[in-house]
This record gives structure tokens, sequence and C-alpha cells, in this order.
């Protein structure tokens, strides 16, 4: 064993020793909702084959072209065409499920499955919070965030971006933000993926942490937008074949804002979706064929009187039931929901939309949710009050998820039968008290108080109770430690690339 495995081996046992915020990964065990039936679904897959085969799908990159022709890929200039013999083939190769290793092997995820992963906003170059207002995010930003992540059961991953550091150089930051996750966190997180050489370093500082692990469980996956319509660019294709080839999982997301790069149409939309998709996973499998993919689907609707972006929109929940359908019929891990919202502030507008997001990402059984905490101003803002709020969300769906319990338990028949007379109540029965402190979920941040008790605790609202809570948080949280040796080549190999591509 090599003194870098030694150092990694005890730091793992370590961490298994440390008090920490458990992290408590969720199994959906309640029925499903298909919006349409199956015959419905064949019926958008051949519409999907019918785009792929006779409209094609753009792949701006030399290399990538070459690789779609040596595995069978009609391809006339930049557009590949694929057939629906060559698109079956190579679905064959994806996992129905596979596991996402953490630098502390007690916070794996399973990504696939019955089996739920809620993750951070991803993405916002602005914070905002009640004291200080909107504000250009920067490092210590992203680490707060991160603290916030792994201070809660309810989040069960890092995620990447969660913030843009505005701060550090752009041809550098994806570094930075890489460390910050594996410095402040132990659970696992996402590799940089704006293009080959970002993912590249990514891979490689995840090398240094977890070693040769991650060849037998990946360690971090990416997240590719296909630039709607139909279209795959040559950074969104280097980030593809470092991952593919080095066995990480690709999460293949088109953005389509309906009405601009779809059509207004919901049915028009999903066939387009579900053919990007299927042609950024199929292309996935030619690079390294049995590489975990993950289906995803980002899609919101815009104002056609004002051109903006709109969450948590009905037609976007739509959308979300049938390519979760779609997801399931070719058996892949599906990405979508998230507390998506409009709103510049966490107000009634952010909460409404926030739920509309949500509730059909958990009744359409979404197996990884991305953004499920701190989105605002359609994804250009992360909110610290927001973060926390929506983290109680979560811990409710958390419950929800759980279903109801039928063991001799859970019917508490000694109570009905023979502790309660009729008129009597059940506050102190046997069965209350060994669950009075489980039986029902109770939020932190939500007032259950008679309106005199709220009055005299000084009439807070959600958003200054939750900016308390932010900072009680943060005063409290102790990052779990990271081995000396590893932090040491960590820093070296961030220096060298630094130097290398200024």
């Amino acid at each position: 064993m090599t003194q870098s495995a030694r150092r990694r081996d005890e730091r793992r046992s370590a961490h298994a020793a440390r008090k920490v915020t458990q992290m408590v990964q969720p199994l959906h065990t309640l029925p499903v909702y298909n919006l349409v039936n199956e015959e419905r679904v064949q019926i958008i897959h051949d519409k999907s084959m019918q785009i792929l085969e006779e409209a094609g799908i753009a792949f701006y990159d030399e290399e990538s072209r070459q690789i779609l022709r040596d595995n069978g890929a009609k391809m006339v200039g930049d557009i590949a065409y694929l057939d629906r013999e060559l698109i079956a083939h190579f679905l064959r190769f994806v996992p129905k499920e596979f596991t996402l290793q953490a630098r502390n092997r007690a916070n794996d995820v399973i990504i696939g499955g019955d089996h739920t992963c809620f993750l951070p906003v991803y993405g916002p170059p602005f914070v905002y919070d009640k004291a200080g207002g909107r504000r250009p995010s920067v490092l210590a930003d992203l680490e707060n965030f991160i603290k916030l992540t792994m201070s809660t059961p309810y989040l069960h991953h890092q995620g990447g971006v969660i913030v843009e550091p505005m701060d550090l150089p752009y041809r550098s930051r994806h570094m930075d933000i890489v460390y910050a996750h594996m410095k402040w966190g132990d659970r696992g997180f996402m590799g940089a993926s704006t293009e080959g050489y970002t993912a590249k370093d990514s891979i490689e500082m995840a090398r240094i942490l977890f070693g040769e692990s991650m060849d037998e469980t990946p360690a971090i996956f990416c997240t590719i937008n296909v630039s709607s319509p139909r279209r795959l660019d040559d950074k969104m294709l280097g980030t593809i074949k470092q991952f593919a080839r080095a066995r990480q999982p690709v999460m293949m997301t088109p953005f389509i804002l309906s009405g601009a790069m779809g059509p207004t149409s919901i049915a028009g939309t999903v066939a387009q979706l579900n053919a990007e998709a299927l042609a950024g996973i199929v292309f996935v499998q030619m690079v390294n064929p049995g590489t975990p993919c993950i289906y995803g689907s980002f899609q919101a609707t815009i104002d056609l009187q004002s051109g903006a972006p709109v969450f948590g929109a009905p037609e976007s929940q739509l959308s979300l039931y049938l390519s979760s359908q779609m997801a399931r019929h070719y058996g892949i891990p599906f990405r979508s929901g998230g507390c998506y919202s409009s709103s510049k502030i966490p107000d009634a507008q952010s909460a409404y939309e926030s739920m509309m997001a949500m509730w059909p990402g958990v009744m359409g059984k979404v197996n990884l949710v991305l953004h499920a905490a701190g989105w605002l101003e359609n994804g250009l803002v992360a909110g610290y009050e927001k973060f926390v709020l929506d983290v109680e969300v979560c811990g409710m769906i958390h419950r929800y998820l759980q279903g109801v319990d039928w063991s001799d338990e859970g019917w508490a028949m000694e109570s009905i039968l023979t502790e309660v007379p009729p008129g009597g109540h059940h506050l102190g029965t046997k069965h209350t008290m060994r669950h009075f402190r489980d039986a029902f979920y109770r939020a932190d941040l939500f007032d259950y108080n008679a309106a005199e008790s709220w009055e005299l605790l000084g009439s807070q609202d959600s958003e200054v109770r939750a900016g308390a809570k932010v900072q009680q948080l943060l005063r409290e949280y102790e990052a779990p430690p990271l081995d000396e040796g590893i932090d040491e080549e960590l820093q070296d190999f961030m220096a060298r690339r630094r130097r290398e591509i200024r």
C-alpha cells in the first residue's frame, strides 16, 4: 500500500468516527405518476427517432464526428443522422443505476432505480441575502454554500458550481471550485464541464483525492447541456470525451426554453428533448461503452411578451412527467426538477413556483434533483435564505417518500383498543411516548406558534428566521479534515496548471 493510499484510508476512518450531520438518501416507495400510457410513450419515441433520422444533430468537433462515423452514424457535414437500430444498440450499454462515491464513503449515493438524490443550485453568478441584497458571488460564497449543504441531512451531494466565484480568473477558477468541495465537505461533488481541459483538470484532481478507487466506483460526474435546438458544441463534446474515457458519469441535459429553442407545444418540445438527450447518451457510449449516464431534462417556457424565461409554469411540469416516462422507458437514471423560481427574493412567488416545480419531480420519480435548494431569479442568483427554506421542503419530501407504516406498530391498535376511551386523547399513550420525537416532520424554520407567541418573539417572517439560521449554521460548521499530504498534492497540481493555462 502506498503512503498516499494509507493516509487516505486513515482519513476515511477518522471521518467515520466524527460526529457529523448524517446524510440520509431516501427511497421512493410511493406509486409513480405516469401522465400517458405505453402507446403514447412509443409515439414520443417514434417522433424522436424521426427527428434523429431525418433532421439529425450537429456535432461541432471533428474528432467527435469521426467517432460517430466509425460507429455507423451517417454524417453530412456537421450533421449526424442516427437511425433507430443504432440508437437501440448503444442504449443497451447504459447502466440502469450506479453508485457515486464520496471521500467519506458513508456519504456514497446511488443514482437510479428507486433512489432519490437532492443537490443544491448550480451556476448562479450572483447571490442574495436580506442584509446585503443582490451582488456578484465570490469564492467565500461558494464555500459558505458547501458548508450549508453539509449541515443538512436532506442534500445528499454537494453539487458543483453552486455559485460562480466571480472574483477568480475564468480560465482557472474551475480548480478552485473543485478544491473548495474537497476542502470544505466530504460528500460527493461534480467535476468541471465548461470544456475539455477543465474536465481533465477536475478528473486529475479527483484521482489525487480518491486514487484508483474511482476506476471501480465513479467519484465525479459532469453536466452537459445540448445547445438546443439539436447542437453539441466543441466545448461540451470535449468534456464528454474526457469524462467518458475516464468512465465517470455524464449527465446529458438538453436546455430548452419552449417558444425559443423548442416549439411552443408540449408534445413537440418533449420529442425534441428526447432526441437530443438520446443522441448525447449514444455518443457517450460510442466513446466508452458502459459509461454511466443520466438522462437530463431542463425545460422551461418563455414569456412570449417579454422573452424572459418562466419557471414553475404548468407546461414545464407536464414536460417533466413525459420526459421522466421516457427515461424509465429506456431504463436510464433521470435528472430534473428543482426549486425553480423567477422571483428575485424568497417571497410568496418563489415559494409557489418552487413547489410547482418540485412536486412533479417527486411524483415523476426523479432520481437526481439538481437545483433542489437556493435557486432565484431564473437561476442567476443563489439565495442564502432561499437555500435553507428550500432545505425544509426537501426534508418534508423525505418524510413524504417514506409513505405509510403498515406494520403492527403503525396501526397503534393497543392505544385505540385499550388505552383511549370514547372522548379521550392519545397524548399520553405508550405509542405516543415511543414516537413523540419522530412521529411527524417538524420544520426548523416554519412557525407553528399562536399569533400571540409569534408577536412576542418579534413577529419574524420566514426570511428573517432563515437568515438567522444561515448565520447559525455557518458559525457552528466544522469542516471534515483533509489529509495534509493529499492537500499538498492538490496545491502543487493547481499551481502548475495555473502557470500552464495563463
